[in-house]
């Protein structure tokens, strides 16, 4: 097609000077990145460059996955490979330009990893979970600007698009089906069924919705890919338009991701000025035109009904289906409504074609899924695993296991509504059907992980108190049955209720699960569900011996200060105990009034750790006589 032909070589044009024989500095500023100091990185790397006169790029990427680390910054200089700097600050930029941009120091004690093989840097590989890894959707993110289309352009983006034009849009669609891409949503629904169901409705208006309400807790893979890869999300929308014969498109992200809005706002406007948007799509006679919502952040909106409603002005509640949205969605019209990472998985499947998408994941579950790690897990941040790969691998080998030395006990896989898995369920793969076999659920992925210190009951009353504050109230199974459910698993916390409420608790958890009109009620029972199936002998410790066995429901612990250890010349504890709990004896020993201990644990965090007299118990116990 010339008129992409001509885009590419303006964008190759503007690549070469970029690549000129000088150093390039990649400054991670996405989300992550900037919470922990990124932006100062990125001004002192321009101030030093500037003051010192050096012939250097510095650029602003999005997030590169390792989030524990950041600011992450990554340099390429001739002569070296691309290295990858962690937890750099104002003065280790500094540094790194002094001694490595304008010497030849490396400055190794800061390096995390050499992205590529190097004689230079013995000692240093790439990352060791790489070998896990499989970045479709993720490879530009952290190392192309995402406010620059021409860095997009030249890493293959909108070939994909190019390439459709010149298909017919059934045969598009066609080749979506036979990738066998599951949505990414959570709900796993073949997306090409999904357009062609669209497709073959009657009628002329149709309408693409991304869904980009990403409201889980823990969860931050699309908010990622907007910030870092923006592009990618547009060119799949503008795909999948042309597929089903829409003419306009909506992204409908939450008002809470500031950056990632204005980085979508910045991409529209360059995908317009390219004509890759908009009338007449690279001179090829199709129209489409996409417009930015901004959601006001209820996590119900992220079922589509929902969605769609607050889209129209109303207020967002589901409704029931059938009709389902592929015959009569926004605006009574049919409308395809699809994730953030399977839009952005489009353009690599109509560029690379099916076959090379099926020979990733598995039979049932080409491609790659994407995982936020967060929780008690010493690598979190954002992995791109093949599907099939083990929750084994991607928390011990990917994630590096448990911090502290602590024992893994579960991984609570699929947002808020998805199910808690133990150890003996960590040779499960990762797939939509043998996780929905396990008793979770894929989810948008988020992946939380949980050790000895938590406690499956009161994990379990988190995440139920979540989706039952963020339930729209539509429906009683939903609005009664979780606030029921919600009672019984309080008094638990407090060591209350009987073993038949167990089963009255299991019994209301499967009839919500049954009988709600929307999935945010027909899978919020699911923690709950998969705590008993797998951590039962927690809930009857809690009614039967009055103990969290996990030290974690406030209600059931107590701290006592041990008076062999404690040092009488010591005041820590006292001074930071807002309630006056702590008192000394006649002797200097500290004791603690549980009267009036609040069990904040702030007097654990201020004693010495040479001390470490202060411990947490079930009480009684058997701490010896002040």
């Amino acid at each position: 097609m010339a008129a992409f032909e001509k885009i590419k070589r303006n964008a190759a044009a503007h690549g070469e000077e970029l690549a000129r024989e000088k150093p390039v500095i990649m400054v991670g500023a996405a989300t992550c990145g900037r919470a922990a100091g990124a932006l100062e990185v990125l001004q002192t790397f321009r101030e030093e460059v500037e003051k010192r006169k050096v012939d250097c790029q510095v650029m602003e990427v999005g997030c590169m996955g390792h989030c524990y680390a950041e600011p992450l910054v990554i340099i390429s200089k001739p002569g070296y490979p691309p290295i990858c700097y962690g937890y750099v600050n104002a003065v280790i930029a500094e540094r790194l330009v002094k001694e490595f941009i304008l010497g030849d120091n490396t400055c190794p004690e800061f390096v995390l990893a050499a992205l590529e093989p190097n004689e230079l840097l013995p000692s240093f590989s790439d990352f060791p979970r790489s070998q896990y890894e499989q970045k479709i959707i993720l490879k530009n993110c952290g190392h192309i600007d995402p406010e620059d289309v021409n860095q997009y352009i030249n890493a293959d983006g909108y070939a994909g698009l190019a390439k459709a034009l010149q298909m017919s849009p059934e045969e598009v669609t066609e080749e979506v089906v036979k990738s066998g891409l599951r949505g990414r949503g959570g709900a796993g629904f073949p997306t090409g069924q999904k357009w062609r169901l669209c497709r073959d409705e009657p009628g002329k208006t149709r309408y693409i919705i991304c869904n980009a309400d990403e409201g889980d807790p823990g969860a931050f893979m699309d908010r990622s890919i907007l910030e870092s890869d923006p592009h990618a999300v547009i060119e799949g929308m503008i795909i999948g338009g042309y597929a089903i014969g829409a003419r306009y498109g909506y992204i409908y992200v939450r008002a809470e991701y500031p950056l990632a809005v204005k980085r979508m706002e910045t991409a529209l406007k360059q995908a317009k000025k390219l004509n890759l948007l908009g009338n007449h799509i690279l001179g090829n006679g199709y129209s489409f035109d996409i417009r930015l919502f901004h959601g006001s952040g209820a996590f119900v909106c992220g079922e589509e009904t929902a969605l769609i409603a607050s889209l129209e002005g109303r207020m967002g509640m589901p409704r029931h289906r059938p009709p389902y949205p592929s015959s009569r969605g926004l605006f009574n019209k049919p409308t395809v409504v699809n994730n953030v990472k399977t839009l952005a998985f489009i353009p690599h499947i109509i560029r690379n074609g099916v076959e090379w998408f099926r020979s990733i994941g598995t039979k049932e579950s080409p491609g790659t899924a994407v995982f936020a790690l967060a929780g008690k897990i010493v690598n979190t941040g954002l992995v791109e695993v093949p599907m099939g790969t083990t929750l084994r691998q991607i928390i011990f080998d990917v994630g590096s296991g448990i911090p502290n030395g602590r024992q893994f006990k579960a991984v609570q896989i699929g947002g808020p509504s998805g199910g808690c898995l133990p150890e003996s369920a960590l040779d499960v793969p990762v797939d939509y059907d043998s996780l929905h076999k396990a008793g979770a659920m894929m989810g948008s992925g988020g992946m939380v992980v949980l050790d000895e210190d938590d406690c499956m009951v009161e994990i379990a009353r988190y995440f139920l108190e979540f989706t039952q504050r963020e339930s729209c109230g539509k429906c009683t199974f939903c609005r009664l049955g979780t606030k029921q459910m919600l009672e019984i698993l309080g008094e638990f916390t407090f060591g209350q209720g009987s073993l038949e409420d167990i089963d009255r608790l299991e019994q209301l958890a499967e009839e919500v699960q049954a009988g709600s009109l929307c999935r945010l009620g027909q899978t919020a029972p699911n923690p709950i569900l998969t705590t008993l199936r797998y951590f039962r002998n927690e809930y009857e410790a809690h009614i039967e011996l009055g103990k969290c066995p996990a030290l974690m429901c406030q209600h059931l612990i107590a701290y006592y200060i041990l008076p062999d250890k404690c040092e009488r010349s010591c005041d820590a504890c006292i001074g930071t105990c807002t309630v006056e709990a702590i008192s000394p004896n006649k002797k200097r020993i500290k004791v603690i009034d549980q009267d009036k201990c609040v069990k904040c644990g702030t007097c654990v965090t201020a004693c010495p750790p040479q001390y470490n007299a202060i411990v947490k118990l079930s009480p009684p116990s058997e701490v010896p006589s002040k």
